[in-house]
């Protein structure tokens, strides 16, 4: 190294008498200290009296502080003068003393201890006298040590000064005094790009090349070797490989180091800049540091040059941390208070101000309220629920009007209420009165009707709605009507004794205002009427492009819910899947836990009962049970029946151990919830226990919302149940009451009431009625109902002695139960046919064409001819034709000789008039 060089040269000048001094420059930071350690520490210097200290600012007005340091540093004794009668020798040194004085105008050091100095210097040994940071040396300090250079020409003395000139003219007068004297100077410079990708390559084996690395490094710190050398130390800590700066303790030290080794107006500027957070005018940082524009140019010049910052910007945000983290917090929020006030001044934005308010917690009058709601309302927007709920809570705190906090914490309920809503109810339980008493604007009213209902109180809730209705204006009264809606028809609750006139409550008749943006209007019309594929794809519609902050999270999961039950749940899973993703992205947690139970119900629905489970598990752990409310039994349902389902009984016995809400078992949750809990006790020859959980259905249905019945059928399960215990009238009576329902309700659910009523049907009757049930469960996808039903239709063709199409139809139950994740539903025997080759199996539709493929499977399935007729809409003679060309072309002589593959082959769809006078037909 050419500085270590220079100084081992000096030394070996001085020791031949010939005193030397040695001015080393370098901004901070940038090896001085390491420099002088390494110098001192060579072995040659052994023999030398080395004395050694630093400047500090602290000390600066201390006389004699930094010599004192030395000699105390090198254990050497101040010679002890008498100030009445001075010594001959004493004498010359007071007299040596007040030369120097008046010629360099610095204070007169103490006598005694300068002789000690300068007797050390009279010594055989060497003197080494090294001074790091010497800019800051006392007044009377350097008086000492510029005497000891003029007395030291002929002596072994080398005194070396490390010091850091600040930028700009004349520098710190020490430093001006020192380059004054004859000396020899060497300067330390800041890293090179090239010398600090070598350091890295040295200590790493980086995937990256060391150049694109040593970039980024050199960035960071402008190559200061202090800041280097801690990047370093922070990114390889864990012996990971070195691939980009990573700043953390070690960095943030080698920060505050370099910080406090500037000069005070210096530290006032750096804390102004990292309070500020953006580049700031000189004007701007001299009023806040206390300084003059131009001793702000000073500081950010020398923090330019130790590589913090990069004109008036840090050049790691660690940097700016690490500095207003080592304020006195006091301090720091005095200053973030002054940064509020000038910036309010200057009309800058809101959430620019309001992050100095929150930092200094503080809220001026009159304009701070303002500022922070402001403030609070685009951090929503921007989905940082905590940032938006510090600032509501900082208003609040100081709020003493009665309006203005309710309104504060009706915001607060609807920002936390995203992420957790039991938090958000802290909130909302203390405005139930003045929300009765018609205190609360009509959209924290809202808020506050939404969480009684998330909380099971649904009266309440319907009381409130009727009271309030006659006062409000038009607009309000939408608002209303809307929960109303989906108190009805989410949560399935009646409607209250008593009318809620005006209130919109009427699903068919919806107020024209609709503020999801036609989403209410559409979900009406769907589940008020008959389900078309239009009314489908209107709500899927109604759900695109939608911010999720502008649409009720109730009203989207019962449109999806609706969409899926009107046998539409490939259009509801994928509307649900942009809507999940969105609130991903959103980190809404509230959204993703109800989406997620939702789109876990859609599965379960398509008979998809691995992703069903799955799903409906997620779900539960996204929020902690006191924040589910009564929609807990949304996830705890789908889980538990997705769980029996496959087999997994004491994963769903798991879930059944869950504390639930009593307020629940009066909305359609906790009706899903018993049905789910019933079908399971069945499944565990419980039949008396689930019947007693089907009648529980029943009368809750009964009491409810009657048009939701259309997707429940409970009365199917009551049938099971009956089936279970030997009553096979009354379960058949309980399948045709719900086969009698108005049309418009679920094929899946007419499907079930079918296969209940096959079951108490002779076989030739059972067998039509499975086919039935068959078509509607193709039309509305749901693969495990399905499996069922092709096993119970196996059943009937091998109790009429049908046994070849038996097999035929078990093996696609068992192809069925294979899809969705659970066990075949029919006995093992029946999916064995050792008289049908498997060549001829895989070949069969192969050599058919698709109206020929599509006569097969109705056929394979049972079904005669004018049946095949009515279902392809051609006539019996087309149909006869088809059947004798595949007959031919199979080699087979008759159905029942037709190969299971017939059975893959899709039934085409039913059409929605067809579907509407099918069902109306029952």
């Amino acid at each position: 190294m050419i500085v270590l060089r220079a100084l081992n040269e000096a030394f070996t000048e001085s020791t031949r008498r010939s005193g030397r001094l040695v001015i080393v420059t370098g901004g901070p930071g940038s090896g001085k200290t390491q420099l002088l350690h390494e110098f001192l520490a060579a072995p040659d210097r052994s023999g030398a009296r080395i004395l050694q200290a630093t400047a500090l600012p602290a000390e600066r007005d201390r006389p004699m502080s930094l010599l004192r340091q030395l000699l105390r540093n090198g254990e050497v004794q101040p010679v002890p003068l008498n100030p009445a009668r001075p010594a001959g020798g004493q004498k010359k040194a007071f007299s040596r003393h007040s030369e120097l004085r008046s010629r360099t105008g610095f204070g007169d050091p103490e006598p005694g201890t300068t002789e000690a100095l300068l007797r050390l210097a009279d010594g055989e040994r060497p003197l080494v006298v090294a001074v790091d940071d010497a800019h800051l040396m006392d007044e009377a300090s350097l008086g000492a040590v510029l005497h000891l250079l003029s007395r030291s020409r002929s002596r072994p003395v080398l005194v070396v000064c490390a010091t850091s000139a600040p930028p700009g003219a004349g520098g710190s007068a020490a430093h001006a005094e020192l380059i004054r004297r004859p000396h020899r100077r060497a300067r330390l410079g800041p890293l090179s790009e090239r010398a600090v990708g070598e350091l890295i390559a040295a200590q790493s084996q980086a995937a990256r090349p060391a150049g694109l690395v040593g970039r980024a490094f050199h960035r960071a710190t402008a190559g200061n070797p202090l800041l280097v050398h801690a990047l370093l130390d922070d990114s390889s800590r864990f012996g990971r490989d070195i691939d980009r700066p990573i700043a953390s303790t070690a960095y943030r030290q080698a920060v505050l180091s370099l910080v406090h080794r500037g000069e005070p107006r210096h530290v006032r500027v750096v804390q102004a800049l990292a309070a500020f957070g953006a580049p700031a005018s000189p004007a701007v940082l001299a009023d806040l540091a206390d300084t003059t524009p131009a001793g702000v140019e000073e500081a950010v010049e020398a923090l330019d040059s130790a590589g913090l910052l990069d004109g008036h910007v840090f050049r790691l945000p660690a940097a700016a941390t690490a500095v207003l983290d080592d304020m006195d917090s006091a301090a720091r929020a005095a200053l973030h208070g002054r940064v509020a006030d000038l910036l309010h001044r200057c009309g800058a934005p809101a959430g620019e101000m309001a992050r100095h308010l929150h930092a200094a917690q503080r809220v001026p009058r009159p304009w701070g309220p303002a500022v922070l709601r402001a403030a609070a309302e685009q951090a929503l927007a921007a989905d940082d629920v905590e940032l938006c709920g510090s600032y509501l809570n900082l208003i609040l705190r100081d709020c003493t009007d009665m309006q203005e906090r309710n309104a504060l914490s009706a915001a607060l309920a609807r920002a936390e209420w995203r992420v957790n809503p039991a938090a958000a109810g802290a909130h909302l339980e203390p405005l139930r009165g003045p929300a009765l008493d018609g205190a609360l604007s009509m959209r924290d009213t809202a808020t506050v009707l939404r969480h009684m209902l998330w909380q099971g109180d649904t009266e309440l809730a319907a009381e409130t709605v009727a009271t309030l209705v006659p006062a409000r204006s038009p607009g309000d009264a939408q608002i209303l009507a809307e929960v109303e809606f989906v108190r009805q028809w989410f949560y399935g609750v009646a409607l209250p004794a008593r009318s809620l006139r005006g209130a919109g409550t009427d699903p068919r008749r919806p107020a024209p205002a609709d503020r999801n943006g036609g989403l209410a209007e559409q979900v009406a019309v769907l589940v008020g009427g008959v389900a078309t594929d239009d009314s489908a794809a209107a709500v899927a519609q109604a759900l695109q492009g939608r911010k999720l902050d502008h649409l009720n999270l109730e009203l989207v999961a019962m449109a999806l819910l609706a969409i899926a039950h009107a046998d539409r749940p490939g259009v509801a899973a994928e509307a649900c899947d942009a809507l999940l993703e969105s609130a991903v992205e959103r980190r809404a947690t509230t959204w993703q836990a109800l989406l997620g139970s939702v789109r876990a119900e859609i599965a379960l629905l398509r008979g998809d009962m691995t992703r069903a489970a799955e799903g409906a598990d997620r779900a539960l752990s996204s929020l902690h049970d006191g924040s589910w409310g009564v929609l807990a039994g949304l996830p705890l349902s789908t889980a538990i029946f997705a769980h029996t389902a496959m087999g997994a009984y004491d994963e769903a016995e798991r879930v059944l151990r869950r504390d639930v809400p009593e307020p629940m078992f009066h909305t359609v949750f906790g009706i899903q919830y018993l049905r789910a809990r019933g079908h399971h006790y069945l499944v565990t020859d419980r039949p008396f226990a689930a019947l007693n959980d089907f009648e529980t259905c029943s009368r809750l249905m009964r009491q409810g919302n009657s048009s939701l019945q259309k997707g429940i059928p409970w009365r199917s399960d009551l049938a099971l149940a009956n089936l279970r215990i030997g009553k096979a009238h009354t379960a058949r009576e309980c399948a045709e009451e719900q086969l009698r329902l108005p049309g418009g309700h679920s094929s899946r659910a007419r499907a079930m009431a079918l296969r209940m009523l096959a079951a108490t049907s002779k076989p030739h009757r059972r067998a039509s009625l499975l086919r039935e049930a068959i078509d509607l469960l193709k039309l509305c996808g749901d693969q495990h109902t399905l499996a069922q039903a092709y096993a119970d239709l196996s059943a009937a063709h091998y109790e009429l002695g049908e046994y070849a199409r038996a097999r035929l139809v078990a093996r696609q139950a068992a192809r069925e139960a294979k899809a969705c994740s659970v066990d075949s539903p029919v006995d093992a025997h029946l999916l064995e046919d050792p008289g049908q080759s498997e060549g001829s199996e895989a070949e069969g539709p192969a050599i058919l064409s698709d109206a020929e493929c599509r006569v097969a499977g109705l056929a394979a399935l049972g079904y005669t001819n004018r049946e095949i007729s009515g279902r392809l809409h051609v006539t019996i003679s087309t149909v006869e034709q088809h059947l004798t060309r595949v007959y031919r072309k199979l080699n087979v002589a008759s159905r029942s000789e037709l190969p299971p593959k017939m059975l893959e082959h899709r039934i085409p769809k039913l059409s929605d008039r067809w579907a509407t006078t099918y069902s109306s037909a029952g």
